[in-house]
């Protein structure tokens, strides 16, 4: 009786009551998440200005990052973290490389390095090589001078570091640019971190012959001149060309590989012109 009596109550009157809810259908929205993408921490801007659109990085290979990068922004270009990435390299993956730059017939450079191209051989390898040809060019001034006049006091030549360090630095990285810029423009999809590292990598073999041009036999001299140049270059001209593969760029090959001869020269004409003595 009681229960009947507060039944017939007008629920519309009673405070904090709450009204039925008539479902008249599935209105439900249906939200669809995007897939997953693992994405670098903290945010990185373009000079401020970029603040509000997409500050996020999206992990991509080192190459993809690098070559990614807008046209106009010079500050990255110019900023040594931005090659950071390219001398995350492991003792092993050196001695690979360096390996592979010894066998001029291979051809596969390239794809060795396509995961992980780096500046670590070109900066070392130069450098070792200019200290080479400077001390090789200072040890001939000097056995000269001494078998010349053993009484006059010997001073070492610092000219000789200028120039090997213009005329190998120069050569290592300018020329790898001018084969970007060549491909680029003949439509070509070069990549100039991968041209640095395959050019860097095949001045190894020179480290290596400017210590037997120290054999006082100038015919054998020679030999080992053309031998390396020979060696560096087809290794250059085979692995640019399976780079390239179809396209009509065989001019460009054979520059490349008198390039290399060209370097040869003029490394055994311009410091290693050692007396007989030696």
């Amino acid at each position: 009786m009681e229960e009947s009596s507060f039944t017939g109550l007008p629920t519309s009157n009673l405070l904090g009551s709450v009204p039925a809810v008539i479902v008249e259908g599935d209105n439900t929205t249906k939200h669809v998440v995007p897939d997953a993408n693992m994405q670098i921490f903290p945010p990185t801007t373009n000079g401020g200005g970029d603040r509000g659109r997409g500050g996020y990085q999206t992990l991509g290979s080192p190459t993809e990052a690098f070559e990614q990068q807008p046209t106009n922004n010079w500050r990255g270009f110019f900023s040594v973290s931005s090659y950071s990435q390219y001398f995350d390299v492991d003792t092993d993956a050196v001695m690979t490389r360096l390996i592979s730059s010894f066998n001029p017939v291979g051809g596969d450079f390239f794809s060795k390095i396509d995961a992980n191209p780096d500046l670590y051989g070109l900066i070392w390898i130069s450098t070792t090589l200019v200290f080479v040809l400077a001390a090789l060019g200072n040890l001939a001034t000097f056995l000269m001078q001494k078998h010349a006049d053993s009484g006059t006091s010997w001073s070492f030549d610092v000219s000789y570091m200028n120039t090997a360090a213009w005329s190998i630095y120069g050569y290592a990285i300018v020329v790898p640019v001018a084969y970007y810029f060549f491909l680029q423009y003949m439509g070509s999809n070069a990549s100039l971190v991968r041209f640095w590292c395959m050019w860097g990598y095949s001045l190894s073999i020179f480290i290596i012959s400017s210590f037997l041009l120290i054999i006082p036999v100038e015919i054998l001299r020679w030999i080992i001149t053309l031998l390396t140049g020979v060696a560096s270059a087809s290794f250059v001209a085979l692995n640019l060309r399976s780079y390239i593969e179809g396209n009509d760029l065989s001019l460009s090959i054979i520059a490349a590989f008198f390039l290399q001869i060209g370097l040869a020269v003029f490394i055994k004409q311009n410091w290693l012109v050692f007396v007989d003595l030696l």
